[in-house]
């Protein structure tokens, strides 16, 4: 995305400030639970919104939390890097990133959105974000908010370029 081709921080990809942009935007909306419990649909979650390896009765600390989610966000942002062609500014790269550690990176690299990205429709992308506003087949309006404040976030990156 931001540094094609480059290693930063070990991973390919984005970039430490799209990184460090979009942990602060993940964290207020997935919220931070310490102990192991089931999401709206069903799936056991811990920490900032974690779901790998989780089980029934797991406990973490803040500290395991913080580091948790560093390690996550790279790899989603090096996943979602490996099916993104255009360099992007980085409020557009980190709400993508926030976005592709929702919705998970088969999800977002299939879809319209990285096609529009792909395509150089980058305000088409970024207004595609309001589509993925729904879990277990229902809209949620706390991720209709989310996808609110990534699109304002996707498009306030495009008018810096």
């Amino acid at each position: 995305m931001a540094i094609k081709g480059k290693t930063v921080g070990g991973i390919a990809g984005a970039g430490a400030a799209a990184i460090t942009l979009a942990i602060a935007l993940i964290q207020p909306w997935e919220g931070r639970e310490l102990r192991a419990y089931q999401d709206i649909v069903g799936v056991w979650t811990i920490c900032d919104g974690e779901t790998k390896g989780v089980r029934p009765g797991d406990v973490a600390t803040p500290d395991q939390c913080d580091a948790t989610l560093a390690k996550s966000v790279r790899g989603y942002a090096a996943g979602l890097d490996a099916c993104v062609t255009p360099s992007l500014p980085v409020k557009t790269e980190a709400a993508l990133i926030s976005w592709t550690y929702n919705v998970g990176v088969t999800a977002a690299c299939g879809s319209t959105l990285v096609k529009r990205l792909n395509a150089g429709d980058l305000v088409g992308a970024c207004d595609q974000l309001l589509r993925w506003d729904r879990a277990g087949g229902r809209q949620v309006r706390g991720l209709t908010n989310r996808r609110n404040a990534e699109r304002s976030l996707c498009i306030d990156g495009l008018a810096l370029r």
